[in-house]
């Protein structure tokens, strides 16, 4: 009776243990139910896939510094990304616009106050075939191109050998579509000769094979000169130079580095003529939902912070705290 009993008391223990344990290993650093920390744990991150490789550059950076964080990134068109972000299945995401009214009321309805953080400033870039010889617009044009208002290379320049303009977007209501809408075509329809690619490399190389392509590309796909895969892109494509000023003399004509996607004052624009804003240009935020300090919160201090800032800073986006690099470089 006494072995049975001892038996059952030891078996009763083991069982015991076994829960211990296996509660234990469910809350364990790195697990989804683990208490994160600012530099510990598991987030899921959302970002607006036009900023992939800038925010792939933070995050790489960030878990070498702090080896017990995991940050769970996705790359996603806009929409999706605040989709997710409303409906809490990620806690940070990365876009190119602050929360809209219907956003803001939606969290007020659940007593959450997001925290949005400028962090930098981005350009985007127009991208041409190499064989094209229109690569100086102006955002007259580029507005009558994105309309179809016009149709044709030929009517662009004036030269022939190109015919039908084909207008190519990253992903269907991507950011770059929403700011053509909204800053270049004011509202207006799309071109009929427009389709969306499945991705900014897809876009990328579309335009390198097609001679009457344009496309729209976030900046930092193609200015960080130490990235190989940035230059493999940057050689199959022709960047245009754009100008906003009516009358353009060729000195006019500027593209998307640093020193141009800094805001100018009216008295600095007055006193240097040859000082301009690069007209497609827009600024980038993260958007944490965390009601606490967790590892979203971390991370998005580090990519406001000074070695998150350097990041922007190197891969040629003007970092949203820190002065641009006013370096003299060939063109893209």
């Amino acid at each position: 009776m006494m072995n049975k009993s001892l038996s059952l008391l030891t078996t009763g223990l083991a069982l015991g243990m076994a829960v211990i344990l296996g509660v234990a290993s469910c809350n364990g650093p790195g697990s989804p139910g683990a208490q994160d920390t600012p530099t510990s744990g598991i987030v899921a991150v959302s970002v607006d896939e036009t900023f992939a490789p800038i925010l792939q550059a933070q995050v790489d950076t960030f878990a070498k510094l702090y080896p017990n964080a995991h940050v769970q990134m996705s790359f996603q068109p806009e929409e999706k990304v605040m989709l997710d972000l409303i409906n809490d299945k990620i806690k940070v995401a990365v876009v190119s616009r602050e929360l809209n009214a219907e956003e803001q009321a939606h969290f007020a309805k659940q007593t959450i106050v997001p925290r949005t953080t400028r962090i930098g400033i981005d350009g985007l870039a127009i991208v041409l075939n190499r064989n094209n010889p229109d690569s100086l617009l102006t955002v007259t044009q580029l507005s009558d191109i994105f309309t179809g208002k016009t149709a044709n290379w030929s009517q662009v320049s004036g030269k022939k050998g190109l015919a039908a303009i084909n207008v190519v977007f990253d992903a269907n209501r991507s950011s770059t579509t929403r700011f053509v809408r909204d800053s270049l075509t004011h509202g207006a329809e799309l071109t009929k000769r427009v389709f969306a690619a499945s991705s900014n490399p897809a876009l990328l190389s579309y335009v390198a094979t097609h001679p009457n392509a344009i496309g729209v590309v976030g900046v930092n796909w193609i200015s960080d000169r130490d990235d190989p895969k940035a230059m493999t892109f940057l050689n199959k494509v022709r960047v245009a130079s754009i100008t906003a000023r009516p009358n353009p003399t060729l000195d006019d004509y500027i593209q998307p580095y640093q020193a141009y996607l800094a805001e100018k004052s009216t008295e600095q624009l007055a006193a240097h003529h040859e000082l301009q804003n690069y007209p497609l240009r827009r600024s980038l935020y993260i958007i944490s939902r965390e009601a606490r300090a967790g590892l979203g919160t971390g991370f998005a201090s580090f990519v406001a912070g000074k070695n998150g800032q350097l990041i922007f800073q190197k891969s040629g986006l003007l970092p949203a705290q820190m002065q641009a690099r006013i370096i003299t470089t060939p063109k893209l």
